[in-house]
C-alpha cells in the first residue's frame, strides 16, 4: 500500500471505479504523491533511461536538424525553442549546445519548457539557467516554433476498450478482495472493428496537443520532431509500469512507478494534417539518427576520449536495442523543405 493507493481506494469507495486515464493522471501527476512530482526518475539511479541520458549524440542531432530547418525557412527572427516533458533538461542542453554552430539561431531562439512537475522544473532551471516554464502547449507564443518531444506522448493518460459481446467495454480500476484490480465497464458501441478479446487504446489528450503544435507551425513556421515508442494504428494492451528498470504490474505501486503506453502515430499524423501542416511517416529512430551522421559523431567522440560512444550508438540505433522500437516523425510548414532526415517520407492527407 502506497500513500497514493490509499487515496485512490478512498475515491473509488466514494464515487465508484475510475478510468485508466484517471488512474494514470493521479499516479503520474498527483501534487503530493505523483510519480513525477516526487522524484528524479531518470538514469541508472532512477527507473528508466531515455536517449538523451545515453549519449549527447541524440540531442546534438535533434538540435542540428532543427537548426537546418530554421536556416531552410530563412532564419526567422525571434522564435520559440520548446520541449514538452523535458525531464532533467539534458536533451535541451545538448540541442542548445549544437545550435551554437548555426549562425544566429541561439540569439533568436527563446527556450520554453512545458513541464507539470515543480521538482523537475527546479532541476531544469539548475541545468539550463533562466527558461520560460509553461503548464500547457496552448501557452506557447504565437511565433515560429522549433520543438522536440522525446518520450512525451507515451506518458499521456490513455483509455482502453476491450471487445466483448455487445460492443466495447472500457477497462477501469476498481476494488478487489486484496486491493486495486482491473475490471470492465458495461459495453458501449464504438466505430471500430475487432474480434472478441481485442484491446484498443485511445489517448484523448494527444490530439489537441498535436493540433496546438502543428497549428503554430502551419501558421508561423518552424518544425517539430516527435520521438517515441509505438507504431501505426496499433491494437493490443500496451499499458505498462516500470520501477527500478524492471517491469511490474501497473497497479502494484501507485505513484512509485512510471506508467506508459505505446504511442499510435496515426492519429498524431492525422491531427497534424487537420491543423494545416506537413508531416512525415514514422521512421525507425536508428535509421533516422544514422542518416544524420550518428556513427561519424560517435567515432569523433571516441577519438576525443569517450570510450563508451560506440556502445551508446548501438543502444540508440541497433534494431535489438532502441533503434526499431522507437520511431521519429517530423512536422514542417507546407511549402517549406522537409526536416532533415525525413525528405522522402512526406505523408499526404489521403494516407492518414
Amino acid at each position: 500500500m502506497t500513500p497514493l493507493a490509499d487515496l485512490i481506494i478512498q475515491r473509488i469507495h466514494a464515487t465508484g471505479p475510475i478510468t485508466l486515464a484517471d488512474y494514470m493522471e493521479l499516479c503520474l501527476l498527483h501534487p503530493d504523491h505523483g510519480y513525477y512530482a516526487t522524484r528524479d526518475p531518470f538514469g541508472a539511479a532512477g527507473d528508466f533511461t531515455t536517449a538523451p541520458e545515453i549519449s549527447q549524440i541524440f540531442g546534438e542531432l535533434c538540435g542540428l536538424a532543427l537548426g537546418q530547418a530554421w536556416l531552410d525557412q530563412g532564419s526567422p527572427g525571434a522564435c520559440t525553442l520548446a520541449e514538452p516533458g523535458p525531464g532533467r533538461g539534458t536533451l535541451m542542453a545538448d540541442m542548445r549546445r549544437a545550435m551554437r554552430s548555426v549562425p544566429g539561431m541561439s540569439e533568436a531562439a527563446q527556450t520554453h519548457l512545458i513541464e507539470a512537475s515543480p521538482h523537475l522544473r527546479r532541476m531544469q532551471a539548475d541545468l539550463l539557467g533562466p527558461v520560460t516554464h509553461l503548464d500547457h502547449v496552448d501557452a506557447l507564443p504565437d511565433a515560429p516554433l522549433f520543438l522536440v518531444a522525446n518520450e512525451f506522448f507515451d506518458a499521456l493518460p490513455i483509455r482502453q476498450f476491450q471487445r466483448v459481446e455487445g460492443g466495447w467495454s472500457e477497462r477501469v480500476v476498481t476494488l478487489g478482495p486484496d486491493g486495486l484490480v482491473f475490471a470492465l465497464a458495461p459495453p458501449v458501441d464504438l466505430p471500430r472493428q475487432g474480434k472478441i478479446g481485442d484491446v484498443i487504446e485511445d489517448c484523448p489528450a494527444a490530439t489537441p496537443i498535436m493540433m496546438a503544435i502543428a497549428g503554430r507551425i502551419a501558421q508561423h513556421g518552424g518544425a517539430a520532431i516527435i520521438v517515441d515508442y509505438g507504431g501505426w494504428n496499433g491494437f493490443g494492451d500496451t499499458f505498462q509500469a516500470l520501477r527500478g528498470h524492471q517491469t511490474e504490474h501497473p497497479l502494484a505501486h501507485p505513484g512509485e512507478a512510471d506508467l506508459t503506453a505505446h504511442v499510435d502515430f496515426a492519429p498524431l499524423a492525422a491531427a497534424t494534417l487537420r491543423a494545416g501542416a506537413q508531416v512525415s511517416r514514422p521512421l525507425h529512430q536508428g535509421a533516422w539518427l544514422l542518416g544524420l551522421g550518428a556513427e561519424a559523431r560517435a567515432r569523433r567522440l571516441m577519438a576525443a576520449g569517450d570510450q563508451g560512444a560506440m556502445s551508446a550508438l548501438r543502444r540508440l540505433t541497433h534494431a535489438d536495442e532502441m533503434g526499431h522500437l522507437f520511431k521519429a516523425m517530423a512536422i514542417w510548414p507546407k511549402g517549406a523543405p522537409p526536416v532533415p532526415g525525413f525528405d522522402a517520407l512526406r505523408l499526404h492527407a489521403n494516407h492518414a
